[in-house]
């Protein structure tokens, strides 16, 4: 399960740029995957609910887009979206393909709870 190996990297950027910000608490993460990368998107979610609990990020929202595959064909130029397996250009049959688009894996963007400077000053009193 390669996805919790993923779902760990994706949490210590999350968090590392959520403490960066001043934030409190992570809301929504979103993330770009390829189906190229074989990650199963019921097996992030369930890494990263794992992954969340106590800390930051826990019952924060995680949207995944998953990106279909495209490629470029190297002899005449066509670009053209397909499945993991078939690779073929549908305009001249050429295997001279180049894979452009499906095996990413990226964080499009984290929301986060930043305090306040008066809610800041009031929790700093309390402690």
């Amino acid at each position: 399960m390669h996805e919790l190996g993923i779902m760990t990297g994706v949490m210590e950027a999350v968090q590392e740029s959520a403490k960066q910000a001043g934030a409190t608490s992570v809301l929504k993460v979103s993330l770009s995957v390829g189906e190229m990368t074989e990650a199963i998107e019921d097996a992030l979610v369930f890494a990263f609910e794992a992954l969340s609990e106590n800390t930051m990020v826990q019952g924060a929202e995680l949207q995944i887009t998953m990106v279909k595959p495209k490629s470029r064909c190297l002899d005449c130029g066509t670009e053209f979206e397909h499945d993991r397996f078939h690779l073929l250009c549908p305009e001249c049959g050429s295997f001279t393909t180049k894979l452009i688009a499906g095996r990413e894996l990226q964080i499009d963007s984290i929301e986060v709870d930043i305090p306040d400077e008066g809610e800041e000053d009031e929790a700093e009193g309390k402690e």
